[in-house]
């Protein structure tokens, strides 16, 4: 999915910001390790039934929207370059839980494969990050069911020149200029665009490559696809040749309210880790609202894993601070219109499913007969208790 949706290596002509690197971490997996005993009192994901190492596939390289995952990790985790992961044991409130966990790189890590196709190919992955679109296309052959949301609202967007277009304000002012938008060819949300008159199909174009390059060359005369979270920053303070401020428009508020990244099992899975989901997935709520309370250490350990993984993939201090700013200023994290962290709403989902079913049939990709909301995804396992303050 994220081949389609996600950044590919956009900035490897750009210069590496210094980063201070964390002490030494030896290559290798904790797989095989031991993994500390929950403390006395504490959470005992072990006893709950969860697997010795808790396997998470991200679906991109590090980055602060992944932080709620890094924030599980406990001290002196152990980094595999080869492999793109980084393992240790599964901390929780400050205690080890009885398991390990490893987080898995995606994107190019995995051949820029589904987080799906990857679940069902390696049966060591425990969780993996699924789009709500992605899980509708795969809904037939590869059923996913996410059990915890860490994005309220997708950062996904489409931007544009603010000076070339000073009156357009959302993505539906861009497309009655004309102007061209640049996309990665394949993208479902493209076609409930174009379908909905959003944009006209004369003016998409499917060959962005994720690189700055198009534009700069075009001086902004183009829109083009990007993320919230990311390439507002970068654009303004790491592309000299561009060096200024970007507009956009996010696909949620454009009406395509995807939930982005969700934490999903297997759909046969959720029987058999019911007892261990009860208990994880509140670890993992409260991995996040830890994390966006304090972000420095976690973000130091995903600037390490960015230099040593090595795959082409910049990411400076400056966009990691600016990720965590965005996401909670602009709400791509938060409780949503709840007090609770994680939970998905059922008519967001079903929006979804109703969009994106007839797209994937004109493609020739039937989803699941009468695919409902229930089918992808479930609250059960989420402590309503748990939310950002």
């Amino acid at each position: 999915m994220r081949k389609n949706t996600k950044r590919v290596a956009f900035a490897s002509g750009l210069a590496v910001l210094s980063i201070v690197a964390l002490a030494a971490c030896s290559s290798g997996s904790t797989t095989s390790t031991p993994a500390a005993s929950a403390g006395a009192g504490g959470i005992d994901l072990a006893a709950a039934g969860c697997p010795a190492t808790v396997v998470i596939q991200t679906d991109w390289n590090p980055e602060a929207e992944h932080g709620h995952l890094y924030q599980l990790l406990g001290p002196n985790p152990v980094i595999d370059a080869n492999k793109k992961s980084v393992s240790g044991p599964l901390y929780a409130n400050g205690a080890a839980t009885g398991v390990n966990v490893e987080i898995r790189s995606g994107g190019p890590a995995i051949g820029f494969q589904t987080v799906t196709s990857q679940m069902y190919a390696d049966s060591s992955i425990t969780l993996g990050y699924v789009t709500t679109d992605e899980a509708v296309q795969l809904s037939a052959d590869q059923p996913t069911t996410a059990v915890f949301a860490p994005l309220d609202k997708t950062p996904l967007m489409i931007m544009w020149d603010p000076a070339t277009y000073p009156n357009v304000k959302t993505i539906a002012d861009l497309g009655k200029t004309g102007a061209i938008v640049r996309y990665f060819g394949g993208s479902a949300y493209m076609e409930y665009l174009t379908s909905a008159g959003i944009l006209s199909k004369s003016q998409v174009d499917g060959g962005y490559d994720g690189t700055p390059a198009s534009f700069v060359a075009d001086q902004g005369k183009a829109g083009q696809q990007g993320f919230a979270s990311a390439e507002p920053y970068q654009y303004q303070y790491e592309v000299p040749a561009w060096g200024k401020a970007v507009n956009y428009q996010t696909l949620n508020d454009a009406g395509y309210p995807v939930y982005a990244s969700a934490v999903s099992v297997k759909t046969a899975d959720v029987s058999k880790l019911s007892g261990c989901l009860t208990k994880l997935v509140p670890v993992l709520q409260q991995a996040e609202v830890d994390y966006f309370k304090d972000p420095a250490a976690v973000n130091k350990l995903i600037l390490d894993l960015v230099t040593q993984f090595n795959t082409g993939w910049v990411y400076s201090q400056g966009m990691a601070d600016y990720s965590v700013k965005t996401q909670v200023d602009t709400g791509l994290v938060g409780n949503g219109d709840n007090s609770t962290l994680g939970d998905m709403d059922t008519a967001r989902v079903q929006k979804i499913i109703d969009l994106d079913t007839p797209i994937y049939a004109a493609g020739g990709k039937a989803v699941k007969t009468g695919l409902t909301a229930a089918d992808i995804f479930t609250n059960q396992f989420i402590d309503t208790s748990i939310g950002m303050k």
